[in-house]
């Protein structure tokens, strides 16, 4: 039988950045049909008991620096870790790997969303400018109306289910892997994905 994984992300989150083609090849390997699920980590956190990043202890904030660049490295991945457009809103990204998802299927949600990671962590770009996104619209080879179609208010509430889906699934930070029920949260916990999906 076939698995699927919820995959609760963020399009700002650095942990999804590094975590995203990792968990691609995990999942075309196992053959599982991942569900792309952004989420709005503004909702989450303040009923999960998160912190934005600048209301953080600096020591918290200083070790995440510190863990991120041992990750990219670990990756061979490129990554900014203090990238100039951050923190950055990630509404109009997130509804854009959305409609994308809906539109073109999963393959495309997923290639649009390692895009936006990349342009926000990699590349210095502004995720939530519009005329960034139209331009990794037609990087990803997807239509241009995928840009209006990801401002309809089916998508907007898409996205706000999607978040109350993740808080139902005990979800509390990016990304988040749901597998059979059982969760798995941060990049660093893929090593176990890759066995329930496997098992």
């Amino acid at each position: 039988m076939r698995r699927t994984v919820d995959y609760y992300f963020s399009t700002q989150s650095p942990w999804t950045y590094l975590g995203h083609a990792r968990f691609a090849q995990i999942a075309a390997a196992a053959n599982a049909q991942v569900r792309v699920k952004p989420i709005d980590l503004g909702q989450v956190f303040p009923l999960t008991g998160g912190l934005p990043l600048a209301k953080r202890a600096p020591a918290r904030q200083a070790y995440r620096l510190a863990d991120m660049a041992r990750y990219a490295k670990h990756l061979a991945l490129p990554m900014n870790i203090e990238p100039k457009y951050f923190p950055v809103p990630g509404d109009a990204s997130a509804c854009l790997v959305i409609a994308a998802d809906l539109a073109h299927g999963t393959a495309a949600g997923m290639k649009l969303a390692s895009a936006v990671l990349a342009a926000l962590w990699a590349q210095q770009r502004d995720i939530s400018d519009a005329a960034t996104l139209a331009a990794l619209l037609a990087e990803c080879g997807l239509p241009a109306a995928l840009a209006d179609a990801a401002s309809a208010a089916d998508v907007r509430q898409r996205y706000a289910s999607y978040t109350q889906e993740a808080l139902a699934a005990g979800v509390f930070g990016a990304p988040s892997y749901v597998v059979d029920g059982e969760l798995f949260w941060g990049q660093d916990r893929l090593d176990f994905v890759e066995r329930a999906l496997q098992s």
